[in-house]
């Protein structure tokens, strides 16, 4: 029998005797509520249902909007909490369906999903991403939700002619219009499990910043995800096939990506995340079992085992300080230990974020600092590379640094406002490029390679919604040093989106 079938018949043995609850689907990362759920949890005033965890469950998360304290609340954020609560609150028992529509319009200086990646990348490739005259875009979906008991069947395509022109999609883009499937999973929830087969953006890590390695920098992808344990103890696992990547000799690497967590959250406001990440290639090779073995660890799998594979190990932790929560994620990629010959002189590859976010009054204030080294994310053997088809798995882009701040209000009935200022700083190493010989390896930065492009971003952020339609807008300037990574050149460029969108939904329950 297959390493599969034997993996299928273990999960339904595993959760028969699961106490079965009513299903829950997630809340995708581009729900037009999250910005003003982020915004409550940043200003204290409701607590995080998923800390240094993304999507929300929408079970969960509608609980702890009911829990927030209203006192402490504006008119304007009740207002803001009532119609998300509204709005994801499941009215009926037993088999219960959902269809959501939309079509918006949208136009930009830009095709890309975060202004910032304009400054980033340097050639050989990537390219530094373009901006320039302002392009129209019409984009629109429906998506599908289906409850059977504790089982959720979800699906969401749609079309948007900005995929056409955005480096970071790697789907057709040869027609009038470009889509694909947002979210489409089975998602089976359990009192002391869950599984999912599908595809969904995730983020693992602190939510004002992208997972080190787990984020949503590319689209959603395909994966098998399990999870067991209860809200202080939580055992997670991801598997997925990556794009095969050919190799010096023209020959095809398969290549998988693993990656499992351990969530312990005590009595309080801590939770700490230890994790792991493994990319596993090589030519017409197969998914290993002891790596797709969640309670198994990758670096002693490698050893024991014999067979290679680019290991990763970090952690992530938050905590709530008297009225600020503080967060903190590192990533070990490389470190050499002896420095007796040339190849252990290998410069450290790492990441790491810290950070915190608070109230002030009415509004609410996120900071943080985080760092990406040169040769994170890449190995000698490029199918190793912490990416598929071109997209980093964790972090888009490496060797930069950038302090971020943030403010957010809801000035108005479903008006929400968010200032933010972030200096970047981004030298030309990236994870994409060939990683150095033994012979380079004294003479490579660890830090910003080569010519370092500085850019202040000054920006405000819109979104205003009402019961059937939403406008987001975002605009800004950004003041560049070493534009293009050319030493001495300067540019201002001024950044900007709006998008406008028309919804509906209708739910009923299923004979």
């Amino acid at each position: 029998m297959g390493h599969r079938r034997i993996a299928v018949l273990l999960l339904v043995v595993a959760v028969a005797p699961l106490r079965a609850q009513q299903g829950s689907t997630y809340v995708p990362l581009q729900y037009w509520g999250a910005p003003y759920v982020e915004h409550l949890i940043a200003r204290g005033v409701m607590v995080d249902p998923t800390p240094l965890t993304r999507p929300f469950d929408r079970v969960t998360l509608v609980r702890a909007l009911r829990e927030a304290d209203t006192t402490v609340l504006s008119v304007a954020e009740r207002a803001a909490v009532r119609r998300i609560v509204d709005d994801l609150t499941r009215n009926e028992a037993g088999p219960w369906g959902r269809v959501d529509a939309d079509l918006g319009v949208a136009a930009a200086s830009h095709p890309l999903r975060d202004p910032l990646e304009i400054d980033r990348g340097a050639p050989p490739p990537p390219a530094p991403r373009s901006a320039g005259a302002v392009r129209g875009f019409v984009n629109g979906g429906v998506g599908l939700q289906l409850l059977f008991g504790p089982v959720a069947v979800v699906t969401h395509p749609y079309f948007d002619t900005r995929l056409k022109f955005d480096p970071d999609y790697e789907g057709k883009k040869d027609r009038a219009i470009a889509g694909r499937n947002a979210e489409a999973y089975v998602r089976g929830t359990w009192r002391y499990g869950e599984i999912f087969f599908g595809s969904v953006d995730r983020n693992w890590g602190p939510a004002p910043t992208s997972g080190l390695i787990v984020s949503p920098s590319p689209y959603s992808y395909d994966h098998f995800a399990f999870s067991i344990g209860t809200n202080g103890l939580r055992l997670e696992g991801l598997i997925t096939q990556l794009d095969d990547i050919n190799d010096t000799a023209d020959t095809a690497e398969h290549r998988y990506f693993v990656a499992h967590r351990l969530l312990v959250h005590p009595p309080g406001h801590t939770t700490i995340a230890l994790w792991e990440g493994e990319i596993i290639a090589g030519p017409g090779r197969q998914l290993e079992p002891w790596y797709a073995n969640i309670l198994n660890l990758g670096l002693l799998a490698q050893y024991d085992r014999g067979s290679p594979s680019n290991s990763l190990v970090g952690v992530d932790v938050t905590t709530r300080v008297l009225h600020t929560r503080t967060f903190a994620s590192l990533l070990i990629d490389d470190f050499q230990i002896d420095r007796g010959t040339a190849s252990d002189k290998e410069p450290p590859a790492y990441g790491l974020t810290i950070g915190a976010e608070g109230g002030l009054g009415a509004a609410a204030w996120t900071a943080f600092y985080t760092r990406v080294t040169n040769l994170t994310y890449r190995t000698p053997n490029p199918a190793e590379a912490v990416m598929d088809r071109g997209d980093g798995l964790g972090r888009n882009f490496s060797d930069y640094d950038q302090v971020t701040i943030r403010g957010s209000v809801i000035a108005g009935p479903g008006l929400l406002l968010s200032p933010e200022a972030t200096l970047l700083r981004q030298g030309q190493g990236d994870f994409r490029l060939p990683y150095p010989a033994v012979a380079a390896y004294a003479s490579t930065p660890t830090f910003l390679a080569g010519v370092v492009e500085r850019t202040l971003r000054l920006a405000l952020g819109a979104n205003l919604d009402r019961a059937s339609w939403g406008l987001a807008a975002n605009g800004g300037v950004h003041l560049e040093h070493n534009a293009g990574h050319v030493s001495g050149a300067s540019r201002t460029r001024w950044i900007g989106s709006v998008a406008f969108t028309y919804r509906f939904h209708r739910e009923s329950p299923l004979p």
